[in-house]
């Protein structure tokens, strides 16, 4: 019986120091985020990526998606009424982070979009088709051409802005700030760099909110 008991305590104090340090990580990690955002911003946003909202916004999110993620699609929705909820107070920056496999090739088609004036509208056909360019985990690119003709864009000038090289340093500089900033998955935001204290839509509401709060 001592010996359950015992057994009993140990896995108790285990579950206690593994939380602990969960929690210690955490919050490290949002301290140093903030710390790096707070000293140049660069990191998190970089020239010309695409942006939403208020330019005079006085509250930053940055998320960093990868189009191939099932997650990225459910919380697109979600984000544009968490902005809607705070006209005018909230600046979203798009970061991309590839991921997936195949990914890469998803981002210059958005990038190239983006070149376009076409970013948003070329986002949201993906996301709704997602399912049908993206196979066990993998983006397909080679059918996500299936998808996107109804969204206004030139597809010969698209195609020819997906092979410069500045798309390439693109797609890297997203993964390098990502692997700097500590994101492992999609989508990761930070809130006037601040990311989660652990990933859900109610976590992130309710750093916007306190972020909103304090900013007006």
């Amino acid at each position: 019986m001592k010996q359950k008991h015992l057994v009993i305590f140990s896995a108790f104090f285990l579950l206690i120091a593994f939380v602990a340090g969960a929690m210690l990580y955490s919050s490290q990690k949002s301290d140093q985020a903030l710390e790096a955002y707070r000293r140049d911003k660069s990191t998190f946003i970089r020239e010309n990526v695409p942006t939403f909202g208020n330019p005079a916004a006085k509250v930053d999110i940055v998320e960093f998606l990868d189009p191939a993620c099932g997650t990225c699609k459910e919380f697109h929705p979600l984000v544009k009424k968490l902005m809607a909820a705070h006209p005018d107070k909230i600046r979203l920056y798009v970061r991309y982070a590839a991921f997936h496999q195949g990914s890469d090739q998803v981002i210059k088609i958005l990038e190239a979009a983006h070149r376009q004036g076409k970013f948003q509208e070329t986002l949201e056909a993906l996301f709704a088709a997602q399912d049908g360019w993206v196979r066990q985990h993998r983006a397909q690119a080679e059918l996500v051409w299936n998808f996107i003709g109804g969204v206004g864009l030139d597809i010969i000038k698209l195609r020819q802005d997906m092979s410069l090289p500045e798309m390439d340093k693109i797609v890297a500089q997203g993964l390098a700030d990502a692997k700097t900033l500590k994101v492992k998955a999609t989508p990761e935001f930070f809130v006037n760099g601040r990311p989660l204290p652990s990933f859900g839509f109610d976590q992130l509401k309710s750093l916007v909110n306190e972020a909103v709060a304090a900013a007006y």
